[in-house]
């Protein structure tokens, strides 16, 4: 009797297992692995590589992300080079097949971005510029409904058995985004003027009616000289400004040195899903982002 509920056990695992195999899913970012823990839910394993207090320009390779990556269905990602640092070696030294350029398992975000800053001209006496846009649009709540989409067609195609499960939940985020985007449509940032540390917000500024007038980065990814300060100080002076926007991951010292020259309030906006307790995904980061700015 026991063998034969042993052989029960067994058939019931040979035949069922394929059913509940889970797909591996890697994001390289917290919002991406946001998004698609919405949409697979208990139907996929997730694997999210960057922490969401490290700023993304900086991520080197780990061979604990090769090992992630070695395991993968699929690696979704934000594109534009912002991995540029360290995903095409994870892709190559993982070996993988699946998750090749060209390949179903290797997702692209971008793709379905309205990209905007596309340089004209690529010089590296202009800093840390990014060859294909402006790759930080993940705070554009029109961009993200589209990559939603994208997401759960990818993941049906990979798993078609439950294909109709990731799209109805793709059907859930967007009616979510529909009502989120009533409230956020009544936050007053309309002509509203900020400095920015750094080409972060520039996506939400487009959407929202907001503007950002200078930066203190006088370049990408190079920090501000004397000089630039002090016209930053200048112009603060010169036009009615409503705060000084960074996020987290940037030093503190500039921001609140141009701060106590001007008495504009520092902005601490989290840059990522999990960057504060209350950023607990992507409709909760965005909450913060819209509750700072106004």
């Amino acid at each position: 009797m026991k063998k034969i509920a042993i052989l029960t056990f067994l058939l019931i695992c040979l035949f069922a297992g394929p059913s509940f195999a889970k797909l591996n899913v890697v994001a390289t970012l917290p919002w991406i692995g946001s998004i698609v823990n919405d949409l697979g839910k208990d139907r996929i394993n997730l694997t999210v590589l960057v922490k969401p207090s490290q700023d993304p320009h900086q991520i080197e390779a780990k061979p604990s992300m090769i090992l992630a990556a070695r395991k993968a269905d699929v690696i979704m990602y934000n594109g534009l080079d912002l991995e540029i640092g360290y995903l095409p070696l994870l892709v190559e030294s993982s070996r993988n097949p699946k998750i090749q350029p060209g390949k179903p398992g290797n997702f692209d975000c971008s793709r379905f971005v309205t990209v905007i800053e596309k340089p004209t001209a690529i010089d590296r006496s202009l800093g840390d510029v990014h060859p294909l846009g402006n790759p930080h649009y993940h705070l554009s709540p029109r961009n993200i409904r589209n990559i939603v989409e994208g997401i759960a067609q990818a993941l049906s195609e990979l798993d078609p058995d439950n294909g109709d499960f990731y799209k109805a939940n793709a059907a859930l985020f967007s009616a979510r985004l529909d009502e989120k985007l009533k409230a956020w449509s009544q936050k007053p940032l309309r002509g509203k003027k900020f400095i920015s540390y750094h080409k972060f917000f520039e996506y939400l500024a487009n959407e929202y009616g907001f503007e950002l007038v200078g930066y203190i980065e006088a370049k990408p990814g190079i920090p501000p000289s004397a000089n630039h300060m002090e016209s930053l100080i200048d112009l603060a002076r010169r036009a009615k400004l409503d705060g000084i926007l960074t996020t987290t991951y940037f030093a503190k010292a500039a921001p609140d040195f141009l701060s106590k020259k001007t008495g504009l309030k520092v902005i601490v906006i989290p840059q990522e899903v999990g960057a504060t307790p209350a950023a607990r995904d992507w409709f909760g980061l965005m909450d913060l982002v819209f509750a700072a700015l106004s």
